[in-house]
């Protein structure tokens, strides 16, 4: 389907391939976030609920010719109730998976991190990029470009550890996670350097698990491995990164921006550390772009799933 993204593509045959997955579809009351729901249960990959004004989204599936006869519609008057009773469909195992359709992001993340009713856990909530680069022979992870503005040390530890739990349940093994600022030293006028230290040190003491992490490192020896062998940049990491943590939202942001408007990158994106993962659409992204968020929204579902059956 997507030749060009072949890591979107294997993500999507991977979810396709699965029972599709229950999710609560928060207004979808325009073009681009109904059809991302009606296309991914297409494909199998969810099961949706579409919860809004049940009229309006019968006129928007009408007027682009999407069949959503067998789709279960939760009639709600507004934006507001729509994204309250998504939230509620998660809390009651109904639901198990969160995509945003039509209404702003802040209200429905209003409703995710209520304390409330609302879907939080112990972890910070956190997003991750997963950036197919044309060219490339494995996907890179950029966290947090969303959602976490200026993290501290310990917020940091959460996102890097959402970060790793998705790589491995995406079937990709034991990621290698660089933790980036502007140079590979420590050096006590910039701040993530020290930071990016104690990270490192939070590792050996298993405040962090399933990854090997590292940093500071640049951006250069952190993918590069001619850099890091000219710097002198030791470790597993360096020249071998796949996960990328930036210093603050600033920085992430303008790095997966550049990789999709200079190197084409696709981008899926999911926020993680909720009680179950949540996509956040937009009108700007691509079909392959929402088809892979929904795909590793839901392999990451399925993975929480399994893993309380564990328990």
């Amino acid at each position: 389907m997507f030749s060009q993204y072949k890591h979107s593509q294997n993500f999507i045959n991977q979810a396709a391939a699965k029972q599709p997955i229950s999710c609560a579809v928060a207004y979808p009351c325009d073009q681009s976030s109904l059809e991302g729901a009606v296309e991914a249960a297409k494909l199998g990959m969810i099961k949706p609920i579409l919860v809004g004004p049940e009229q309006e989204i019968k006129a928007v599936a009408q007027q682009h010719g999407y069949d959503i006869s067998q789709l279960e519609i939760i009639d709600m008057p507004n934006s507001v109730a729509a994204a309250s009773q998504a939230v509620a469909l998660v809390g009651e195992g109904k639901a198990h998976m969160l995509m945003k359709g039509s209404l702003h992001t802040d209200e429905l993340m209003r409703e995710v991190v209520s304390r409330e009713g609302g879907l939080r856990t112990k972890r910070r909530i956190s997003h991750v990029f997963v950036m197919d680069i044309p060219g490339f022979e494995t996907p890179y992870f950029i966290t947090d470009a969303a959602v976490n503005i200026l993290p501290d040390l310990l917020t940091k530890v959460d996102i890097i550890q959402n970060a790793i739990d998705l790589h491995v349940a995406l079937g990709l093994g034991k990621p290698h996670v660089a933790v980036l600022s502007a140079v590979e030293t420590v050096y006590s006028k910039i701040p993530s350097t020290l930071e990016a230290a104690a990270l490192s040190k939070m590792v050996e003491r298993g405040q962090i698990v399933g990854g090997i992490v590292d940093g500071p490192l640049a951006m250069d020896n952190a993918l590069s491995v001619e850099a890091a062998r000219i710097k002198k940049v030791g470790g597993t990491v360096a020249g071998h990164a796949q996960i990328l943590l930036a210093p603050n939202i600033e920085a992430g942001n303008m790095l997966f921006k550049a990789l999709v408007f200079f190197a084409k990158a696709s981008v899926a994106g999911v926020i993680l550390g909720a009680k179950v993962p949540v996509v956040l659409t937009s009108r700007a992204d691509s079909a392959t772009s929402r088809l892979a968020s929904c795909a590793v929204a839901a392999l990451y579902g399925h993975h929480l799933q399994e893993s309380k059956k564990k328990v």
